[in-house]
């Protein structure tokens, strides 16, 4: 496959020279400052999401057909982004109440997304941007909503194998009944895939409420 060989030649070339420098940023918090429900602000976060990924912005959807590009560093492509089924919206309802009718309080939708990929030592170090919105619900929204998110990198096949999933969040302050909101997913790493299987490799993002409740402890060992 092209890929597969234009992936192989950027990684022999990363072993024989300095690769480019690594993403900076921490991981998993909003690079484009606070939301808001007003039009200049939502204008303002679509222009800064732009200027951080260029070309690789793209509509969110949620078809997984392959769609690569070049890095601006080497020729490796870089996996295409979806929206993993049944995780496209967040939907919150009233306390004890369910997510529908007057006791939604507030629903999530991704609208954009966007990455950009880095080779280096036969890692991958990709950058996974979100953009999207909350609406306020007939129940009403609370001042500030917590968005999870997870970001998994899977190659697609019978079965499926998630090579990396990593959880991420951002929190909102809804200024109006429509706020936009935007996530960085930094520092998502895996290893360099074969040339057989560079092609079936895919960004899934998608609302993960789990990413809300704290990590479990980690059980101590029996001496």
């Amino acid at each position: 496959m092209a890929g597969g060989r234009r992936l192989k030649r950027a990684a022999m070339a990363a072993l024989a020279v300095a690769a480019s420098t690594a993403l900076s940023g921490c991981g998993g918090g909003s690079m484009f400052g606070g939301s808001s429900g007003s039009s200049s602000t939502s204008s303002s976060i679509g222009s800064r999401f732009s200027q951080l990924f260029g070309s690789k912005s793209q509509e969110a959807t949620t078809s997984s057909t392959p769609s690569s590009q070049a890095t601006e560093n080497s020729d490796l492509s870089c996996p295409s982004v979806a929206i993993r089924f049944g995780a496209s919206t967040l939907a919150v309802g009233s306390p004890g109440k369910p997510a529908s009718g007057n006791d939604l309080r507030y629903q999530g939708s991704i609208t954009r997304t966007a990455r950009d990929c880095n080779l280096q030592g036969g890692q991958i170090t990709a950058r996974i941007g979100i953009m999207g919105r909350i609406i306020a619900g007939p129940a009403g929204a609370p001042p500030t909503v917590d968005v999870p998110m997870r970001v998994a990198v899977v190659q697609e096949g019978a079965p499926e194998k998630v090579i990396v999933t990593k959880a991420f969040r951002t929190t909102v302050t809804m200024e109006g009944e429509n706020t936009e909101f935007s996530i960085v997913a930094e520092d998502v790493v895996y290893p360099t895939p074969t040339e057989a299987a560079n092609d079936k490799y895919i960004f899934y993002v998608g609302f993960d409420p789990a990413a809300l409740k704290p990590e479990p402890a980690a059980r101590k060992r029996k001496k």
